[in-house]
């Protein structure tokens, strides 16, 4: 996952897409970067680190123009930073060409070597981000019949051969040098993208976002979801123009964003995530009912931040008094999105903090929204157990995560998840809890569907298995793992791998 912005304005995008950016942060915190337009001549600059690390005020006054878009980078394959690999990409033929993509490309692979020897493109990273960038572009040379002319039709077209060639999740954002902002959704509409309106006294303005937080931190007001398959179109003027560009699409959204990876706040292809989540913690409160009828707990305690409103609709039900036990060290990233199992172990302690007061003599029953590598629920069950715990308990508001995903989140191997070869009370054993108790698939479907009905698929591969693009092989799971376990060799790009260009785009 990553966090994408675009933006069309009447006045200077640069502070716009910065705000953005850090409403969106914990979609991404490896690095940030940030392209504007200023006639035909882009504007970028991108650097590892939080988006407050990577812009100082000497890069912001270099990102001049009406338009841009913005990217928070999170590595999907838990790779170091790599500084080639920040976002967004440029591409100077045929148009001049700026992309950030939210995603993860299932027959990158095979679309490079296609590039190399049918469309004879130069791929200068292992990103499948420029990957999808040099499909465009290809797409648009050909829908354009060379001409390099472009237009609304040209574009729909290119991004219609997109759709017919790339396999996997994307939302994109994308500058056409000279014409404007693109913005577009795979097929499935796995990964979310919305898009926000402005009205000014000089024309409207639009926004286009991971989450619907940046629009309303920003001004905008939300208009609609990017539909699956959907290609929105804004000119520098501030023309609106959008076309299904897919043959074939299916409404399957990522399960996962609901659990975990979105803000609470955030509306998402119709779904409140926070009401999503406070139902989430009433299905699984009838679960522990049915399930542990005769469980004496004294607290129900959440795990900052993202289980709160699971663990206090769960407490409510119970009728078991709801407390807070770890204060939450808000400088320190997001344990599950950091790279290697050292590391993520070490933050927990770093991160949180417990109360000794809330857990001293007591049975507790600790909820979080998912329990994945195991790293922090063991860190955090034993910090329970330090402070005086005389009995923890375990409950995930999502089902055990049990296979990779292979659509932009970071749990490529089943050999790092808890879940993937271990039964309920291996995993409680593994942990050191004294119960624990998971959410079933299908009631965190009906939580999604009790807030929008009108979704009936989702893409919940990390649990079920169930690959929803239809060409996930096992020969592709093994390849991955075999990848993720060789060593990775990062590049070096600039003082402190920070980047910025100045582009004249051939138009």
């Amino acid at each position: 996952m990553c966090g994408i912005l675009g933006v069309v304005a009447t006045g200077p995008v640069n502070q716009l897409l910065y705000d953005g950016l850090q409403v969106l942060q914990h979609r991404g915190q490896d690095a940030a970067g940030i392209a504007t337009a200023e006639g035909g001549r882009f504007h970028m600059h991108k650097g590892p680190g939080l988006v407050r690390d990577v812009f100082r005020t000497r890069n912001m006054r270099n990102l001049i123009g009406n338009w841009g878009i913005g990217h928070c980078r999170y590595p999907t394959a838990g790779s170091a930073y790599n500084a080639a690999e920040s976002q967004p990409f440029y591409v100077n033929s045929p148009f001049g060409l700026m992309l950030a993509h939210n995603g993860n490309l299932t027959n990158a692979d095979q679309l490079k070597q296609d590039m190399f020897l049918q469309d004879l493109r130069h791929m200068n990273t292992n990103s499948d981000s420029e990957v999808l960038l040099n499909v465009l572009a290809h797409e648009l040379q050909a829908a354009s019949q060379n001409r390099y002319q472009v237009d609304p039709e040209t574009i729909f077209r290119a991004v219609a051969g997109v759709h017919r060639r790339v396999r996997g999740a994307y939302a994109v954002v994308a500058m056409i040098a000279g014409y404007g902002l693109l913005a577009f959704r795979d097929p499935y509409g796995i990964r979310p993208l919305v898009v926000g309106r402005n009205d000014t006294p000089h024309g409207p303005e639009y926004l286009v976002a991971s989450e619907s937080v940046a629009l309303d931190t920003l001004g905008f007001r939300m208009l609609r979801d990017v539909e699956p398959g959907e290609a929105i179109l804004i000119d520098t003027q501030g023309h609106f123009v959008s076309r299904q560009c897919a043959e074939r699409t299916m409404h399957a959204p990522c399960m996962f964003e609901y659990v975990y990876l979105a803000r609470p706040d955030s509306l998402m292809d119709g779904v409140s995530v926070y009401e999503t989540r406070v139902k989430m913690g009433e299905l699984l409160a009838e679960k522990i009912r049915h399930t542990l009828p005769h469980l004496d707990l004294d607290a129900v305690i959440p795990i900052p931040d993202s289980s709160r409103p699971s663990a206090m609709e769960l407490a409510n039900r119970l009728d078991v008094p709801y407390r807070e036990g770890f204060v939450k060290n808000r400088y320190i990233g997001r344990t599950f999105i950091m790279p290697g199992q050292a590391t993520r172990r070490k933050s927990v302690r770093q991160k949180l903090n417990a109360i000794t007061q809330e857990f001293r003599g007591k049975n507790v029953m600790l909820v979080d929204d998912s329990i994945v590598r195991g790293t922090t629920s063991q860190e955090i069950i034993a910090m329970a157990r330090e402070a005086g715990a005389k009995k923890v308990y375990f409950a995930s508001a999502s089902p055990p995560v049990r296979h990779a995903n292979v659509y932009g989140i970071d749990m490529p191997t089943r050999s790092e998840l808890i879940a993937a070869f271990r039964n309920d009370a291996e995993i409680c054993a593994e942990i050191g809890a004294d119960g624990l108790v998971y959410q079933d698939l299908d009631a965190l479907r009906a939580a999604v569907r009790a807030v929008n009905p009108a979704l009936s698929h989702f893409e919940t591969s990390c649990f079920d298995g169930h690959y929803i693009t239809g060409d996930v092989t096992t020969a592709y799971l093994e390849g991955i793992e075999t990848a993720r376990a060789a060593p990775h060799k990062g590049g070096e790009d600039g003082e402190d791998g920070q980047l910025d260009l100045n582009l004249t785009a051939a138009q």
